[in-house]
């Protein structure tokens, strides 16, 4: 998670304007319907456009376990996704073998990090495609 759960309250409250720059990239809000529990979690994620799309990457930074976000959106894709003044619904999908390619390079263009988390796993990374509905 790129900020707490006060940081998330202030993106909300200002439309983005605090929060969506964030260390020399962009984040947005994902929320995600708990796979368990069946309650909304929002979480702030680098991300970058892609076409009509987004992008997002489910790290947890190297971890071997992939973040309960991407968990819960294996388990339910509908999500909602803000990016600055802009909430709306959306479609998430894990990006194709043929996809990813070059969805990482866009999105370890943004955060070379990346890069790193991958080679700290054996689990393959996925990149998230955010699709509007």
């Amino acid at each position: 998670m790129l900020f707490g759960a006060e940081h998330v309250e202030r993106y909300i409250a200002t439309d983005g304007r605090e929060g969506h720059d964030w260390r020399g990239t962009t984040a947005a809000l994902l929320t995600t319907t708990g796979r368990k529990t069946g309650r909304r979690h929002t979480t702030p994620l680098i991300y970058q456009r892609y076409g009509d799309d987004y992008l997002v990457v489910a790290s947890k930074g190297g971890s071997d376990a992939p973040p309960a976000w991407y968990l819960n959106l294996e388990a339910n894709p509908e999500v909602e996704f803000q990016v600055l003044g802009d909430r709306f619904k959306a479609r998430a999908r894990t990006a194709t073998p043929e996809e990813k390619p070059d969805m990482w390079r866009v999105m370890a263009a943004t955060w070379p990090d990346y890069d790193a988390y991958q080679r700290k796993t054996s689990r393959e990374i996925p990149v998230v495609v955010i699709e509007r509905v």
